[in-house]
């Protein structure tokens, strides 16, 4: 998500046309369902179930940014592996894990992972899907040979490479990622209009999955059964491997 600033005075206009029990802050008046106020001066938007954050007037998440001192500071980049959980109180699958299967990411899946017979008990378990990123870039925490790229596809998915290919779709996306410590993952594509969990019937999936989409201008018309979500970041020790490969 990109730093985000707002006024009162410039959300004012908005807040009085929501219906509703509107509520005070300062001179506005705000419907607490989408903003709430700081220090009855400072009205922040609620995105993806989070209230933003307010530093020294600015609006912020606390999944990129921190407010040491009334100064606006990217949180540092994570440089262990990590999981990833979604994060949004207001769905069903606020807390879920984002999972790896059929080389692409999922909400609320199941890993699928893969071992070869000869690799025995030095594979990891393959249950759970590790991730690391660095300068930009992400990709699978694996152990496979050459390993295994994450990337946004053509339509604007979160996808990875097949084991033992470095082929990516022509169209994709494989650099803009920002993975921050104590935060998120965050796509820097596409201005910052963030993620979407969008729910099998509307991804054309099956069972209990959700499917994984980052939303810009050029999608967001067919994004209307989505909901916006950000994806908590969970650090795990240097050096895990989440699984030999992932499939």
């Amino acid at each position: 998500m990109a730093r985000l600033t707002l006024t009162a005075a410039a959300l004012l206009g908005l807040a009085s046309c929501v219906l509703g029990a509107l509520q005070d802050c300062g001179q506005a008046r705000y419907d607490p369902a989408q903003y709430v106020c700081w220090n009855n001066q400072f009205l922040c938007p609620i995105i993806a179930g989070e209230p933003l954050s307010n530093c020294a007037g600015a609006c912020y998440s606390k999944f990129m940014y921190t407010c040491v001192n009334n100064v606006l500071t990217l949180l540092p980049p994570v440089t262990t592996p990590f999981t990833l959980t979604v994060s949004n109180p207001g769905i069903a699958i606020h807390g879920k894990p984002v999972t790896a299967s059929g080389q692409h990411w999922l909400l609320n899946g199941q890993t699928s992972s893969y071992c070869p017979s000869q690799v025995g008990s030095a594979c990891p378990p393959g249950t759970s899907t590790v991730i690391a990123a660095n300068g930009g870039s992400a990709g699978m925490s694996v152990m496979v040979p050459g390993g295994q790229q994450a990337y946004l596809d053509p339509y604007w998915n979160m996808a990875y490479t097949q084991a033992h290919s470095a082929y990516i779709p022509p169209g994709s996306t494989t650099t803009g990622f920002g993975a921050y410590k104590g935060g998120g993952f965050v796509n820097l594509n596409g201005n910052g209009w963030g993620w979407v969990a969008c729910p099998p019937r509307a991804s054309g999936g099956g069972g209990t999955a959700w499917n994984l989409v980052a939303k810009n201008e050029t999608n967001a018309s067919k994004l209307n059964d989505c909901t916006a979500v950000n994806l908590k970041i969970n650090a795990v020790p240097s050096g895990t491997f989440g699984a030999w490969q992932y499939t």
